[in-house]
């Protein structure tokens, strides 16, 4: 049985769009093989869909939204002719934006959302005419900002200051915690590079209620233009701990949260669409009423949770 693999010229598959992508057409074969020609096809598009219990959405409106198109490129890297038994390797390079050239779509980073999906893919066809089945292979490869798109200045090394008391809280919250009070105060950064992590400084200067765990969540907001309406979901994409039980007072808790690659990218604002993130702290104080809901959606306020969310800017610079 003949198959077909391909293998990019970098092993972390990170391109730039005014980059040739390389690579190898992997062909193995136990007989010679003839063929109509061999075809390669680029094709970059922002996938998106409404989700079922999106708030304000009538049911009608549920499902997949029209892709935008980025790049949809074909090259013919072989006319017809036959390929040798045993393992052939072809190589390819293919430019996916020429200098000058105009493109579809802005080249938007890759990025997989909840409701919002940008993907970049690569895919080789063997046609092989109406006797054989066509042998075919797709992988996906992921795209950065341009250097000349970058930002040249640094990113701001200001942080954004946070108080986290029962007065913050806007919601109900243990009546020990409500009479007895609590203070947490820290910093964090709000605007980020995507090469560095988020980092800041926590301080517990009093609580009535001990301790369970202090976490920091990254979260994700999507929002899709459906006619009139902009439909926008926030969803978690990690959680970091950074203290776990009852911490010292007024002793100072760092916090260091690491980005990961494929599931951030800078902040979007695009018309049809916008990619946007937060940063979360939440407190969690040590209750009985917590063990029963072990299972619950962290974002959900409880009595025994206290949080601040801040937006966070993500960008990439030329490091």
């Amino acid at each position: 049985m003949s198959t077909i693999d391909l293998k990019l010229s970098r092993s972390n598959r990170i391109y730039r769009s005014s980059e040739p992508l390389q690579g190898k057409i992997v062909i193995k074969s136990p007989s010679s093989l003839s063929h109509y020609g061999i075809r390669l096809t680029i094709n970059g598009s922002v996938n998106m869909q409404i989700r079922g219990g999106s708030a304000g959405v009538i049911e009608s409106f549920y499902g997949v939204i029209k892709p935008i198109t980025i790049v949809n490129k074909s090259f013919e890297i072989r006319s017809s002719g036959k390929i040798d038994s045993g393992t052939s390797e072809i190589p390819f390079s293919v430019i996916l934006k020429q200098p000058g050239e105009e493109s579809l779509e802005r080249f938007y980073e890759t990025f997989h959302g909840t409701d919002i999906s940008i993907q970049y893919l690569v895919t080789v066809d063997i046609s092989r005419g109406y006797l054989h089945k066509s042998l075919s292979t797709t992988m996906e490869f992921i795209v950065e900002s341009d250097k000349a798109d970058l930002l040249e200045r640094s990113v701001s090394s200001e942080m954004a200051i946070f108080y986290i008391t029962q007065d913050t809280q806007r919601h109900p919250l243990l009546p020990e915690l409500k009479s007895g009070g609590f203070l947490v105060t820290g910093r964090i950064s709000t605007q980020c590079s995507l090469l560095d992590p988020i980092s800041g400084e926590l301080t517990v200067e009093r609580s009535a209620v001990p301790i369970c765990s202090i976490d920091i969540h990254l979260l994700r907001v999507e929002s899709i233009l459906l006619g009139e309406k902009i439909v926008t979901e926030t969803s978690l994409i990690q959680t970091t701990q950074i203290a776990d039980g009852d911490v010292c007072r007024s002793m100072t808790l760092p916090i260091y949260v690491i980005l990961p690659r494929l599931l951030t990218c800078p902040t979007v604002l695009a018309g049809p669409f916008s990619i946007e993130f937060k940063v979360s702290i939440v407190i969690s104080f040590q209750s009985e009423l917590s063990k029963l809901h072990t299972k619950s959606d962290p974002r959900t306020p409880r009595l025994w949770l206290a949080m601040e969310t801040l937006p966070l800017e993500l960008v990439r610079t030329k490091g």
